[in-house]
């Protein structure tokens, strides 16, 4: 179940249970971890937005800052001027499963794209209902689809790294895993200009040099709060179901847009996103404020 070289204690998967085999089978949610405490992660989401606002047009040494990062709403998110890299993110040994809301925000976001196929189509409805959202993107996807790319930061949307292939990441040497999110972030700053500030491990399934690489690239590690289980393809209906039975204040809802078919993900968006708006609930991003 360890990449070689790696000790059980390296190792943090979202679940007990053996890790599914294929590349694109997800673990089902963050059972098995525990809340990362809101100490570590303050902050909180924003005043929602009632009217739909304007789209926007080496590595550093690792560090542990005494003061943690924390996390707020970015009510038009986007990419502004390039820079060269992201300053350096503390070095985590959990990833953030949730962020602290006291006004029913919740984060969308879509995992293993994008893809030509279904991701249009999420992106679509997410413009008709002025929602932003992250997706969390494969480099060898994003290298094929660079349009889509640059179309979801138009949107102002958010786009994290979700390493090249997909990987086990628990199998691999640290060479390997650095090769896979170090290009992944290359790809995406070359499309949009600049590089994740979001990392997400394949299978859910983190170990101690998925945390430091994403770190020295100034990535934070983030997981989810809600998944759909839209990956075992279970029916549109019972995807709905999953998302609204899991909504809550400061919720990540897992997604996908690729990796398998996916048409079920485009349906089930187009009916518990409406609800959950009527519901009362907003849709924003985390927003990393350096201190």
């Amino acid at each position: 179940m360890y990449g070689a070289g790696a000790r059980p204690c390296d190792a943090l998967v979202m679940k007990k249970e053996e890790l599914l085999p294929g590349r694109r089978a997800l673990l089902r949610g963050a059972a098995g971890l525990s809340l990362v405490p809101l100490a570590s992660t303050a902050g909180c989401f924003g005043t929602p937005q009632s009217a739909p606002a304007a789209p926007a047009g080496g590595a550093p040494a690792l560090s542990r800052p005494q003061k943690p990062a924390t996390y707020r709403l970015r009510p038009i998110a986007g990419y502004g001027p390039a820079r060269s890299l992201p300053a350096a993110a503390p070095v985590r040994s959990k990833p953030i499963l949730r962020l602290a809301s006291r006004n029913r925000t919740m984060v969308l976001t879509f995992d293993d794209g994008p893809d030509p196929r279904f991701t249009p189509h999420i992106l679509r409805t997410l413009r008709r209902h002025h929602v932003r959202a992250m997706f969390f993107v494969c480099g060898e996807m994003a290298e094929q689809s660079p349009d889509l790319l640059r179309e979801m930061v138009d949107d102002g949307h958010l786009i994290g790294n979700h390493t090249w292939t997909h990987p086990q990441l628990l199998r691999l040497r640290r060479s390997g895993v650095q090769r896979e999110i170090e290009s992944t972030s290359e790809v995406v700053r070359r499309t949009v200009g600049e590089a994740p500030l979001w990392f997400r491990a394949p299978y859910g399934a983190w170990n101690r040099h998925a945390f430091e690489i994403g770190a020295s690239l100034g990535m934070e590690p983030l997981a989810w709060t809600t998944d759909s289980l839209d990956w075992t393809e279970p029916g549109t209906r019972k995807v709905v179901d999953n998302v609204l039975r899991g909504a809550g204040s400061g919720v990540v809802i897992l997604n996908h847009d690729a990796g398998g078919n996916r048409w079920q993900s485009v349906e089930a968006l187009r009916i518990y996103l409406p609800r959950l708006l009527d519901d009362g609930y907003r849709f924003g991003l985390p927003q990393r404020r350096i201190t």
